[in-house]
Formats: structure tokens, C-alpha cells, sequence
């Protein structure tokens, strides 16, 4: 049960029935975390059909919690057992080809094995989020472990790798006409430097620099870019992006979904602006969240509210002297930082997502 309408008249039935059907996604999440932790999609994907014990084997589990799980994907139509009437160790298991494209190909727009991921990662410091709660304190992105770290990245990178770099950034021309003729780009806040590497695989001649806090994540995108060939034009860097060095040298400068974990936005985009020429282009993707607060709110923003409260914001408050700005970040509030940064403005591009809204800052 979605809710949608204002619930003024709902009964105690209707939201114990909306708690009920929560609590059956959250399991469900919990199992694919599990499927997808132990390898069992990626064996399911590849073998055609398996039985527990042949998915056991495959992936060096234990076979009654493979039979158990199996059990319970079929049974929530995740997967399809051909002869659930015979005995339990004979049982054949399979994916139909979108579980398998949602669960197992990570390059596809459909892939949404990272959210179990991330929720499931989230869900172990409830009890640090509790306490910063109570004490206006942070839980940082360090703090949170490997989880959400590689989930956000795999969730944003079939984006990156595909209609980013071939179809967003190319319908703005002057930042096309830039990155053919060799521009240089600066990532502010890269992660795991996916959009870079769609960045530099797209323009074959581009120079990209790519800046994050976070140490793990440079790592990881080093060795993304050296597996990729593209280590002559990709470098990422572990720095406050704040502090990143040089002036007026970039034609790109792009910050995609960072912006609003930022403990000082401010700080981070007047960096943007001393970084970019000025013939050259800022361009910040974050949330497609309403334009002002309305109570009741879609799908999507329930969504970017959720991540707010058990990761974004946390995140943010653990820097010092934050502004606290959580994941529903309104385009009236990247104005203001832009403006405060030495920006004119900002424009909302024509670029078209159910998650993401495009900017370009003013120079």
C-alpha cells in the first residue's frame, strides 16, 4: 500500500496494512543483500537453473540456507522454481531475464542490487544515527563503512557509464564542443570516479581530474581508471574539493550528486568557480525534489528524504560548521549557495530524469 493521497481518513487497518507490506520490502531487500553478498544471483545468472545444493557448490556456502533462500525468492517471484512438487534437494531454481538484468548486469539503468546494498549498510548504525540525533552530532561517510560506499557508486554508475556522457552532456553544446576539442574537467566530490570515466571514455581527448575527501574511494577510482587504459588523461585526487588547486583552468567543472552532503556548499562551489575559464561550464546534477516543502510527497521524494535521514544529513552535520543541508536539496537552496559562491544564478537544463535535475551555474 503506497501512500500518495493525504491520509486524513485512513483507518488503523490502512496503516497497520502499509507497516505490514513495509515490512515484507524489508525483508525482501535484506534477502537480495544476502543473494547478492554471497554471489547466488551472479551463480544463477550464469548457470541457467540450479538446484541448493549445485548453488552451494558453485558459491562455497552452506546448501539449507541456499535451499531456505531459494525457497523464499521463488516465493516472493524473484526467481521461478520449474518443479516445486518435488523433493526440496531435486527443486530447480531460475531467473527470468529482467531479475536477472535488475540483479545482475551492472552497466543496465535497471539495476537496482546497489539499494539493498545501501539500505541494508545504513541499517547497521541506527543506534550512532539515534545518538547524533539526540546530540545535533554527525555520522560521516567513513563512519558508515563499506557498504553504502560501494553502493552509491554502483547505483549511479549504469547513469555515468551511459546516458551522462552520451546523451546528457552532449545536448549542451558549448560543454560538447569543449571536451571534442581536448577540454579539461574537473569532478568535484567523484567517489568512485565513475562519471569521470564515462567523462573520459566518451571524449577521447578530454583531460579529467577527479576530487574527493575520501580515501577508499580514490583508491577505488585509481584503480577503475588503470583498468580502463585511462590512466594517461584520469587522475583522481584526495582532497577537500574546497581546497583544489589551480584557477580558471578548466572548461568543465561538475559536482554530481555531492552538493548536498556538503558540510560548506559554499566553500566547495566558489572552489567550482575559481576552477572554471571563463568561457567554461559548471554544471551540477543533484535530487528532483519539489520546489518548496507541500507535506505529502511523491514517490521520489519520499525516497531522497529516507537517504537524508539515515545517511546525507548525519553525513553532513559530522563536518564542522555545517549548514546541515540533507538530501532534499530545493533549487531555491542551490541558488542561494551559488549566488553566496560568486555565482549570477542558476538555470535548470531541459534534461529529463525521474531521479535527477540538471543545473548549470552562471557565470
Amino acid at each position: 500500500m503506497t501512500i500518495t493521497e493525504a491520509p486524513t481518513a485512513a483507518t488503523a487497518d490502512e496503516v497497520a496494512e502499509r507497516i505490514f507490506g513495509s515490512l515484507l520490502g524489508a525483508f525482501e531487500i535484506q534477502a537480495i543483500h544476502l543473494g547478492a553478498k554471497l554471489g547466488w544471483y551472479d551463480a544463477l545468472a550464469t548457470s541457467g537453473s540450479l538446484t541448493s545444493t549445485e548453488l552451494a557448490d558453485q558459491t562455497d556456502s552452506a546448501e539449507r540456507y541456499a535451499r531456505e533462500w531459494l525457497e523464499q525468492q521463488a516465493a516472493t517471484g524473484y526467481l521461478v522454481c520449474d518443479n516445486p512438487t518435488d523433493g526440496p534437494l531435486e527443486r530447480r531454481f531460475r531467473m527470468e531475464p529482467g531479475a536477472a538484468e535488475a540483479l545482475t548486469d551492472s552497466e543496465s539503468l535497471a539495476f537496482m542490487r546497489p539499494f539493498a546494498q545501501f539500505s541494508v549498510g545504513l541499517g547497521k548504525h541506527v543506534d550512532e544515527l539515534a545518538e547524533a540525533y539526540r546530540t545535533g552530532e554527525g555520522v560521516s561517510w567513513e563512519d558508515m563503512g563499506d557498504d553504502p560506499r560501494e553502493a552509491q557508486a554502483a547505483a549511479n554508475r549504469p547513469l555515468f557509464l551511459g546516458p551522462l556522457a552520451k546523451e546528457y552532456l552532449p545536448s549542451i553544446e558549448t560543454v560538447d564542443a569543449a571536451l571534442r576539442n581536448g577540454g579539461r574537467v574537473a569532478d568535484v566530490g567523484t567517489g568512485f570516479g565513475w562519471s569521470a570515466v564515462g567523462i573520459a571514455q566518451a571524449y577521447e581527448t578530454a583531460l579529467v581530474d577527479g576530487f574527493d575527501i575520501d580515501g577508499p574511494s580514490v583508491d577505488a577510482a585509481n584503480s577503475i581508471s588503470a583498468a580502463r587504459g585511462l590512466d594517461d588523461r584520469l587522475t583522481f585526487h584526495q582532497l577537500d574539493a574546497a581546497e583544489a588547486p589551480g584557477e580558471a583552468t578548466y572548461d568543465l567543472v561538475t559536482a554530481f550528486e555531492c552538493i548536498h552532503d556538503m558540510g560548506d556548499p559554499v566553500g566547495v562551489l566558489r572552489s567550482m568557480r575559481r576552477l572554471v575559464s571563463a568561457e567554461g561550464s559548471v554544471i551540477v546534477m543533484d535530487e528532483r525534489v519539489g520546489d518548496t516543502f507541500k507535506g505529502l510527497s511523491d514517490e521520489v521524494e519520499q525516497l531522497f528524504y529516507g537517504f537524508s535521514l539515515m545517511c546525507c544529513l548525519a553525513d553532513g552535520l559530522s563536518h564542522d560548521h555545517s549548514v546541515g543541508t540533507g538530501t532534499v536539496m530545493r533549487p531555491a537552496t542551490l541558488e542561494k549557495y551559488a549566488v553566496e559562491a560568486g555565482f549570477e544564478g542558476i538555470e535548470i537544463l531541459p534534461i529529463e530524469h525521474d531521479f535527477f535535475r540538471f543545473y548549470r551555474l552562471s557565470l
